[in-house]
């Protein structure tokens, strides 16, 4: 049993479940303090999430609804963990998903583009935007966790100023990508008529190929091996011959590009608008944090952590608001979402309580 708990996966999935459990233990502690009555029926509300619906046909279109959202939380939890493996803590992955959606957005309906070149234009400028935070870092030594907040911020309100020039005249929302420009929405491939959902498209195979090669990226390549090295220690991976600045620079290039890619695979999907008069970041750059860790910091992990974490989230909205504020729904996801953020810390209990049980078997030996 020892042997087994040692493995880094066994201990991340362990640590994960231990999570998951905790999240939802006390998000029904919270529920039962504010009003016993429906406490019960309300937290397997939010675990069933779309199993919830009486009817195939709904139950069906809701998980596509679920699965349409997890695609971009599933690409920013790559953006995360791919800059962590190299070292990097890319906190700035909100602000580079908030310029991806800006510009597919913009050049879907105010230049008309087709789908393909938007998603396209939407990885290079969110990568050019992750390239920023790498130049400040690698010849400025300015953390990235400092510039990447900044320049969510300075994302945010420059995509609100832009797109205020595509968005209804009468609400702060932009313009119905299926009516203005149906060639910028991604093609559904016939996954729409599987799902009984319009806003299932290409992206979810997309995302899962994307995850298989960030995954050989970091594991099976030069240049993986390069990043990683340089993260672990960029003296040594100087004196080894390696570009240390250009490695720190395009991690969070590659990392930006994913961000964007993933605003891209939602907004193009039509299934959100972008609200011009938002005053704070879109939550699913920061989701991702918890994504990656809850995955293990593994690019297959993060897949079904992404999926677990909007399940949760779709749930909170079945929550009967009849006992419970519409607001409940945020406070148990967030619980359960702080919670992921333990992952490592459980893995590290669980490695010193191996060390010490073997350390008291060797004295009795």
């Amino acid at each position: 049993m020892k042997k087994l708990l040692k493995r880094p996966g066994v201990q991340a999935f362990v640590a994960s479940i231990i999570c998951i459990l905790l999240g939802l233990l006390i998000g029904y502690i919270v529920l039962l303090i504010i009003n016993p009555q429906g406490a019960t029926e309300s937290i397997f509300k939010v675990i069933q999430n779309f199993f919830s619906s009486k009817r195939a046909n709904l139950r069906l279109k809701n998980f596509g609804n679920t699965l349409t959202k997890t695609i971009p939380l599933i690409m920013c939890s790559l953006s995360i963990l791919f800059a962590y493996k190299v070292g990097l803590f890319n906190i700035g992955a909100a602000g580079q998903y908030v310029a991806g959606a800006c510009a597919c957005l913009y050049a879907a309906l105010g230049w008309g583009w087709s789908w393909l070149p938007c998603m396209l234009l939407a990885v290079v400028v969110a990568a050019i935007y992750g390239g920023i935070v790498g130049l400040l870092k690698a010849y400025c030594n300015v953390n990235e966790v400092i510039s990447g907040i900044m320049l969510n911020w300075i994302g945010l309100y420059t995509a609100n100023t832009i797109l205020s020039n595509v968005k209804e005249t009468a609400s702060p929302y932009t313009l119905y990508l299926d009516k203005e420009n149906p060639a910028a929405l991604l093609p559904n491939i016939g996954l729409d008529k599987l799902f009984n959902n319009a806003t299932v498209t290409i992206a979810v195979p997309l995302a899962l190929i994307i995850a298989v090669a960030v995954e050989i990226l970091l594991n099976k390549t030069r240049l993986g091996y390069e990043l990683r090295a340089t993260g672990l220690n960029k003296n040594a991976a100087r004196y080894a011959g390696m570009a240390e600045n250009r490695n720190i620079i395009m991690t969070l290039m590659i990392s930006g590009a994913l961000a964007g890619l993933g605003a891209s695979m939602l907004y193009q999907t039509g299934y959100m608008r972008w609200e011009c008069t938002q005053s704070s970041v879109p939550a699913m750059g920061f989701n991702g944090i918890a994504a990656a860790f809850l995955g293990g910091l593994n690019p297959i992990g993060s897949i079904f952590s992404s999926f677990f974490i909007q399940h949760i989230t779709d749930g909170g909205s079945n929550v009967n608001t009849n006992f419970y504020s519409s607001q409940i729904s945020d406070v148990i996801s967030s619980v359960i979402i702080y919670l992921c953020g333990f992952v490592l810390f459980i893995k590290l209990t669980m490695n010193r309580m191996i060390s010490r049980s073997e350390e008291k078997k060797g004295e009795k030996n």
